[in-house]
């Protein structure tokens, strides 16, 4: 999924709706968005969710 799909999927939903992210155990709150430059020719530029370790 690009960005752009994801912007789009979530200009669907309420504003106010919460992130989760399966974390393996369960679901997690997004607690950090990060973003990784391409590492290569031809590598993609990267978008990393990052759970909540709170819950």
């Amino acid at each position: 999924m690009t960005v752009a799909q994801l912007l789009e999927e979530l200009n669907r939903l309420p504003g106010d709706a919460v992130v989760l992210v399966d974390s393996g155990g369960g679901l997690s709150r997004v607690a950090a968005v990060e973003f990784v430059a391409g590492q290569g020719p031809g590598a993609p530029a990267e978008v990393i969710l990052s759970p909540s370790m709170d819950e």
